[in-house]
């Protein structure tokens, strides 16, 4: 007990990993039970289509952010200069003037957006809630120092206040109106409060209006790579509501979005965790540079993979009586749709450690390369796998992308060192077992979902 109390106590590289891992683990968590508090408490007050037009507004926001990303967050974790004023401030100047001209495009992209989908709503909602992205701009860069340094536990309180602020709003609102406006004013009032937290009660470097030369230069030749990965970026976390938001009706689709947001709890906390602690540990302590270095990113790798893997099948195993429990009939076949998610998206947490070894070592061109892969072979998969078979198909082209893209995640983490092909093949002989057993097993339901088509 000593010895596990001193883990998570101490200032050395692995002790400040540790503790970072279970500030995480904690954090996400709560955030993710008031999601679901407020997903259960929301899916009683509004109707299945409510969630449906709110993940069409969330696809286009997200994707503006992730169309304009020029990596400032990863280049001030890992740069030499992640500590310099004049690096940090013009790194603030440009996420300001990205979040307005990111706001004017949601503006022009509203009635476009309302034709493809077929929402006519859309054009008002979307120019509202874009109105996070000129909030979310005004962040002050003291988060991704904390990032650096692993010291994020008052930066995950923020998160959960901004939240759960959001959330009351959101309660209310529905309460009063049963609207989808109730949604969209929750995301703004969460930007907000995310915003005043990190201002007034996260210490560090306050920013100032600033554009340095050298550091431009530096955060452009960084982030060049970066913004285009995140271009591809967008085709691999938000292909699926492209393809579907357009394939399924408003009602099925809002379906597939609970089904979703229960499913994605593994993979997204084990993002998290990895891009929280991965990139710090890489850089300070890099594989290659020795045995002992490659076997404490092993052993970080494979608690992560074993964790989160066995979580997602867990998950898997129990979506559809778990979701008869939390929901009412309306939302049944959300629980299949987690069953077969959770199941899919069990490669992807894998490999999930390996991307940040190319961001740690500045090599965005190498990120880029395996995102770009991942992009093509995720609409691929979607598109083939809908059109073959229904919702049931997209899910299972969903798992087999990212199972397609393990050569190019191979030849990335061999580069910089990082590739352990017994973590690899243990995880996919686990998986492949586990999954179809779960499969199998859940296969009278989870075959309907073929139904689910255009």
């Amino acid at each position: 007990m000593t010895a596990f109390v001193r883990l998570f106590r101490g200032t050395s590289l692995m002790q400040r990993a540790a503790r970072t891992s279970v500030q995480t683990l904690f954090a996400y968590a709560g955030g993710q039970g008031l999601r679901l508090a407020s997903n259960l408490i929301l899916t009683r007050l509004l109707f299945p289509e409510a969630f449906g037009v709110m993940a069409m507004v969330t696809v286009i926001v997200s994707g503006l952010l992730q169309f304009s990303d020029l990596g400032s967050g990863p280049a001030i974790m890992q740069s030499k200069r992640g500590d310099d004023p004049d690096f940090l401030d013009t790194a603030w100047t440009i996420h300001i003037g990205r979040g307005v001209l990111l706001w004017l495009a949601a503006c022009g992209l509203a009635w476009p957006a309302a034709l493809y989908f077929g929402e006519p709503d859309l054009a008002k909602y979307l120019p509202v809630a874009a109105m996070s992205l000129i909030l979310a701009g005004f962040n002050p860069t003291r988060m991704e120092q904390a990032g650096r340094h692993m010291q994020v536990g008052r930066v995950m309180a923020i998160e959960l206040g901004a939240q759960t602020t959001g959330i009351v709003v959101a309660v209310g609102l529905a309460a009063l109106t049963g609207s989808v406006w109730s949604l969209v004013a929750s995301n703004l009032v969460a930007a907000l409060a995310m915003l005043c937290g990190l201002t007034f009660f996260l210490p560090g470097h306050r920013n100032r209006l600033r554009l340095d030369r050298t550091a431009t230069a530096e955060l452009v030749h960084f982030g060049k790579w970066i913004f285009l990965s995140t271009v591809a970026g967008f085709a691999v976390h938000q292909a699926d509501k492209l393809v579907l938001g357009k394939g399924l009706s408003t009602h099925d689709f809002g379906l597939y979005n609970i089904g979703y947001f229960l499913a994605s709890f593994p993979l997204l906390l084990a993002s998290t965790v990895a891009r929280r602690i991965m990139i710090p540990l890489y850089r300070d302590s890099p594989p290659a540079a020795s045995a002992e270095n490659f076997a404490r990113i092993a052993r970080a790798r494979f608690a992560l993979t074993g964790a989160m893997a066995g979580a997602s099948l867990l998950l898997a195993a129990i979506a559809p009586p778990l979701v008869t429990l939390l929901y009412d009939v309306r939302y049944a076949s959300a629980g299949d749709v987690t069953a077969l998610m959770a199941v899919m998206q069990v490669p992807a947490i894998i490999v999930i450690t390996y991307d940040q070894a190319a961001l740690a070592g500045g090599d965005s061109r190498r990120f880029f390369v395996l995102t770009a892969a991942r992009a093509a072979l995720m609409i691929a998969g979607l598109s083939l796998g809908f059109a073959a078979g229904g919702l049931f198909g997209a899910l299972v082209g969903f798992g087999l992308a990212h199972l397609a893209a393990w050569p190019v995640v191979a030849w990335l983490a061999r580069a910089h060192g990082a590739w352990d092909a017994r973590h690899d093949l243990l995880g996919l002989a686990c998986w492949l077992i586990a999954g179809a057993a779960i499969l199998i097993w859940r296969w009278p339901q989870i075959g309907e979902l073929r139904v689910l088509a255009p």
